[in-house]
C-alpha cells in the first residue's frame, strides 16, 4: 500500500474543517466550492449589494410604501407583526430577509440606520416604529391606523409589484 504523508493527512483534515465552518456559516463572505483531489481549494467571493446599496435599497424600498416590513419567515414576531397589519387590512410590503439574497447585508444596513439588528423592522411612512411587540403595542393603543392614515400620496395607494396585504416582497 502506498503512503501519502502526514502532509497529504493534514491536507485533508484541513479541508474537512474548512467545509464544516463553510456549511457552518462561519467563514462569511467566502463560498468554499469544495476539495479538489490535487490539492487546492478553490474559493470566491459572494456577489451582491454592498453595504451602501443596502442602505439605498432599503430607503427607496420605505420611501414606495406605506409599511414596509423587513421580515423573516421563521420568526413568531414577525408573523406577530404581518398579523397586526393583516386583522385591520393595512397593505404592506415586507422584505424576507432568509429569502433575500442579500439579507444578511440588508439586515447589517437596518441596524446602521434604526439601531437594532432584530427583526422584524417595522416602517410606517418612512419611519421604523420598532419590531412586533412595538406594532402590536401601537395597535392596543389606538395609534397604528392613525400613523397609516398620515401615510404621503405617494405611498397610501403604491401598485409596485409585492404590495398588498398579505403579500410579500420575495425578490433575490
Amino acid at each position: 500500500m502506498i503512503s501519502l504523508g502526514p502532509r497529504f493527512h493534514y491536507f485533508w483534515v484541513l479541508c474537512y474543517f474548512s467545509s464544516m465552518f463553510a456549511q457552518a456559516g462561519c467563514l462569511s463572505r467566502v463560498a468554499w466550492t469544495g476539495c479538489r483531489r490535487m490539492g487546492n481549494f478553490t474559493s470566491s467571493t459572494t456577489a451582491g449589494l454592498s453595504s451602501t446599496s443596502c442602505v439605498r435599497y432599503v430607503q427607496e424600498m420605505v420611501s414606495q410604501n406605506c409599511v414596509v416590513i423587513f421580515s423573516k419567515t421563521t420568526c413568531p414576531y414577525c408573523k406577530m407583526a404581518k398579523n397586526v397589519f393583516n386583522e385591520i387590512g393595512a397593505t404592506y410590503k415586507v422584505v424576507e430577509l432568509d429569502e433575500h439574497n442579500d439579507g444578511r447585508r440588508l439586515q447589517e444596513a437596518l441596524a446602521q440606520m434604526t439601531g437594532a439588528r432584530t427583526v422584524p423592522r417595522v416602517f410606517i411612512n418612512g419611519n421604523c416604529i420598532g419590531g412586533g411587540s412595538d406594532t402590536k403595542q401601537l395597535h392596543q393603543q389606538g395609534k397604528l391606523v392613525p400613523l397609516i392614515e398620515q401615510c404621503a400620496p405617494c405611498c397610501a395607494g403604491s401598485g409596485s409589484e409585492g404590495s398588498g396585504s398579505g403579500q410579500f416582497e420575495t425578490s433575490k
